[in-house]
C-alpha cells in the first residue's frame, strides 16, 4: 500500500504576549490553502494537531490550550495606508473547527515583527536603530492595529527587560495601538453596546438573571460581576477549570449573551462560534497570590478580572479582552468601570490569574453615545523556531 509523503511549508513558531502560534506568509501556503475554505482549515488543523480526542495535540504544533492552539497568516496589505494584512485562526482542540470570528490581541504583538523579518514591510520604513511603525490591517474584524517594533542594527530586537505577567522571561517591549476598537465589522451587533445599554439584565435559564455589560471592543465580551455568579475575582485556573459544572455554566452564560448581543440567533449556534464572544467576571480590588507565587496587593490594582477563552479560564488575559476591559473601564457606568471605583479614567491596571496588566483607552461620550478612538497596551514577542512545518500531503 502506498502512502502520500509529507510536504513542508515555510513557517515560524512565535510567542506573542501570553500566546504562541504558527505564523505563515500567505504566499508560502499551498495554492489550495491560499484562499479561505475547507482546504485552508484542514491544513491548519493538521499543522496544529486537531481534532484530538485526547486533547493533547501530540501530533502537531499546538499546546492543547486556547493560548497555544493558534495560527496566523500574514500577507501584503490589501488596504491603502497599511503595510500588511493579518488573519488569525483559532484552532479547536477536540473538534475539526477553525474559528475566524475574532482577533488574537496577544499574537498581534508578534505580527509586526514577523512581517519585518519576512520582508513584508518596505525596507525604507525600517530604521537602522529605533522604532519601526507597522500598520496592520486586522482582516478578521476589519480594524487597524499599529505596532511599534524596536529595531537594532536594522533587525527586529527581541531581547530586553520588559516583563509581562504570564510570560516567564523578559523581552523587548512592543507597544500596540488598537484604533477605533469598538463596533467591529465582523462582529454582528455593530455598535459598541449592541443592546444600547451600559448594563443589561441578562436572563440565563437554569442559572439566573444578573447584571451584564455587553460590549463590542477589541473582541465581543460579556462582563458580569464575580459575586453575582458565586466568585470573588481572585480565582486561579484550577478553581474553574477543574470544575466541569462551572465550565458548563459559563458556556451557557456565553451562549445566551451571544444571542443578546446579536452575534448568533440561537444558543445552539454558540458551539460554532467558540472564539467569540468572551465571558469575563469582575470584582473590586483584593489581594491574592498569582499562579507564579507572586503576591498581588489590592492597592496595586484598580479591579480584578478573570476571563474564559475556548471554554477554559485563561491563565493570564487575552489581549483583545484587555482592550475590552480598558474600553469598558473608560466609560462611567459599565460593570468594569464600577468595579474599578467608577468615574472617568483613561487607563486601568487589573489583576488576572498570572499578575497584573495595564491598558489605556481614549473614550468620549455625547448624548449617551460613546466612542473610543484607540486602546493602548504593551506586550512582547519572540521567535521560538523557524524553518518548515511538515504535514501529510493528503491532509488538506
Amino acid at each position: 500500500m502506498s502512502h502520500v509523503p509529507q510536504i513542508r511549508i515555510p513557517a515560524t513558531y512565535m510567542r506573542g504576549g501570553t500566546s504562541k502560534g504558527v505564523f505563515f506568509r500567505l504566499q508560502d501556503l499551498p495554492p489550495a490553502a491560499q484562499t479561505p475554505g475547507p482546504a485552508r482549515d484542514a491544513l491548519l488543523l493538521r499543522v496544529i494537531g486537531s481534532p484530538d480526542p485526547y486533547a493533547k495535540q501530540i501530533d502537531g504544533m499546538g499546546g492543547a490550550t486556547s493560548s497555544t492552539s493558534k495560527t496566523v497568516i500574514v500577507a501584503p496589505a490589501s488596504k491603502p495606508g497599511h503595510d500588511i494584512d493579518y488573519l488569525f485562526g483559532q484552532v479547536s482542540i477536540d473538534s475539526a473547527f477553525v474559528d475566524w470570528s475574532g482577533n488574537c490581541g496577544n499574537l498581534s504583538a508578534a505580527v509586526g515583527s514577523f512581517a519585518i523579518s519576512n520582508g513584508l514591510v518596505d525596507a525604507g520604513r525600517i530604521p537602522r536603530d529605533g522604532i519601526a511603525t507597522v500598520r496592520i490591517w486586522q482582516a478578521n474584524i476589519g480594524k487597524t492595529i499599529i505596532a511599534h517594533v524596536p529595531i537594532t542594527n536594522g533587525e527586529v530586537q527581541e531581547t530586553g527587560d520588559f516583563e509581562l505577567d504570564g510570560v516567564t522571561f523578559p523581552a523587548a517591549e512592543v507597544q500596540l495601538e488598537f484604533l477605533d476598537p469598538a463596533a467591529d465589522e465582523g462582529d454582528g451587533g455593530g455598535a459598541m453596546f449592541p443592546t444600547g445599554n451600559l448594563v443589561d439584565e441578562l436572563e440565563v435559564p437554569g442559572i439566573g438573571t444578573f447584571k451584564a455589560t455587553l460590549i463590542n471592543a477589541g473582541i465581543p465580551t460579556i462582563f458580569v460581576n464575580a459575586a453575582d455568579i458565586g466568585y470573588t475575582g481572585t480565582e486561579l485556573q484550577g478553581a474553574i477549570n477543574s470544575d466541569p459544572a462551572a465550565l458548563a455554566r459559563f458556556e451557557t452564560i456565553r451562549a445566551y449573551g451571544a444571542v443578546r448581543m446579536g452575534l448568533i440567533e440561537h444558543i445552539d449556534q454558540a458551539a460554532g462560534r467558540q472564539h467569540t464572544p468572551k465571558v469575563a467576571f469582575v470584582a473590586a480590588p483584593a489581594s491574592y497570590t498569582a499562579s507564579s507565587g507572586k503576591p498581588v496587593k489590592a492597592e496595586d490594582v484598580d479591579l480584578l478580572v478573570r476571563a474564559l477563552s475556548m471554554g477554559k479560564l485563561h491563565h493570564a488575559m487575552m489581549g483583545t479582552a484587555a482592550v475590552a476591559i480598558g474600553t469598558a473601564a473608560a466609560i462611567p457606568g459599565t460593570l468594569v468601570n464600577l468595579a474599578a471605583g467608577g468615574g472617568a479614567r483613561s487607563a486601568v491596571r487589573f489583576g488576572h490569574p498570572s499578575g497584573t496588566l495595564r491598558v489605556g483607552a481614549e473614550a468620549s461620550g455625547e448624548g449617551g453615545q460613546w466612542t473610543v478612538t484607540k486602546a493602548i497596551m504593551s506586550r512582547s514577542a519572540r521567535v521560538l523556531m523557524e524553518g518548515w512545518v511538515r504535514v501529510p500531503g493528503d491532509s488538506f
